[in-house]
């Protein structure tokens, strides 16, 4: 596709935002709103870092968009910045972070995390099993989201090596202090066989629960309270017996729970229901859970007694 060039004004004005700040992110949305997953990638392994950056939102003027592809000779956005130096885009920036010299070239002081990792006997057995004898390793990554990787691949530069229950673990250096006091379990499920990852620096979050997990609670006598966030008309159609409707009495015993107790949220397929938990878990509550599948899940895999529809 053939694009004029760069006139004086947008190349002015690009180098004037990359010599105002000494890091500066051209990026989709704003550091406070990214609008594209790579952009917010980016910010959030700037902000690990503590670094103070500025940014520029490419998607309000078309001319900056094209400008600093052609400016720095890179086809994609976002694009940092670093003393006036171009450092690359998303995946290099990633790199740079998990080697650690990302931190350097910010000036950072990188902390050194030896991470401990604990491997259940079930886990270990999974991984053992996984493994083929090669030169791979048993590799873990742990992005600024809390997303895990969990893989069998080779080893790379900074690797940290870790054991548990004799299983050697490769943890990406970047990932080591998000990695630190993390569990890992395995467990079957009608889908078969995954992992469940258990980890104390993981910010509140709400969980996905199985409906299988939830009638053991139940069983159990653990303590935890299930709203029902469908309409009174479907209610009638089909319920759990212990689930309270979040109608005007149900809102008030919300309240009245103390901002760490277990609290689970439920509708038809699992959609409504994590849109209500979201919703609770900014206003500071803790430990909440999605009952995946919904009600329709329920029936078919632990009480077929209550209708479909």
């Amino acid at each position: 596709m053939f694009r004029p060039a760069m006139n004086e004004q947008v190349r002015t004005q690009i180098e004037s935002a990359i010599k105002k700040h000494k890091v500066v992110l051209f990026m989709k949305g704003n550091k406070h709103f990214p609008q594209c997953g790579f952009s917010a990638q980016v910010v959030q392994i700037l902000k690990e870092c503590g670094t103070e950056f500025d940014s520029v939102n490419v998607l309000s003027d078309p001319q900056i968009r094209d400008g600093i592809k052609e400016f720095s000779e890179w086809p994609t956005i976002p694009q940092l910045y670093v003393g006036g130096e171009f450092v690359g885009g998303c995946d290099i920036i990633k790199d740079l972070y998990a080697q650690g010299e990302l931190q350097k070239l910010l000036g950072v002081q990188v902390e050194n995390v030896t991470p401990v990792v604990s491997l259940s006997a079930a886990a270990a057995k999974a991984f053992k099993e996984a493994q083929d004898g090669g030169d791979d390793v048993l590799r873990i990554e742990v992005t600024p989201q809390y997303k895990y990787d969990l893989h069998v691949g080779p080893k790379k530069a900074g690797d940290i090596e870790v054991k548990s229950e004799g299983v050697s673990i490769w943890v990406d250096k970047g990932s080591a202090k998000r990695a630190n006091g993390m569990q890992i379990d395995f467990v079957e499920t009608p889908e078969g066989g995954a992992f469940k990852i258990e980890n104390p620096n993981e910010p509140p979050g709400v969980k996905p629960l199985r409906p299988e997990e939830l009638s053991k609670w139940n069983a159990e006598g653990i303590k935890f309270t299930v709203f029902d966030v469908r309409t009174d008309a479907e209610m009638k159609q089909a319920s759990v017996s212990f689930a309270k409707a979040l109608d005007d009495a149900g809102m008030k015993t919300l309240a009245a729970l103390g901002k760490d107790e277990k609290i689970v949220f439920m509708c038809h397929h699992g959609m409504r229901s994590r849109a209500a938990a979201e919703r609770f878990l900014a206003e500071g509550y803790k430990n909440l859970y999605n009952l995946e599948g919904g009600i329709d899940a329920w029936s078919q895999r632990v009480d077929t007694k209550v209708p479909r529809y």
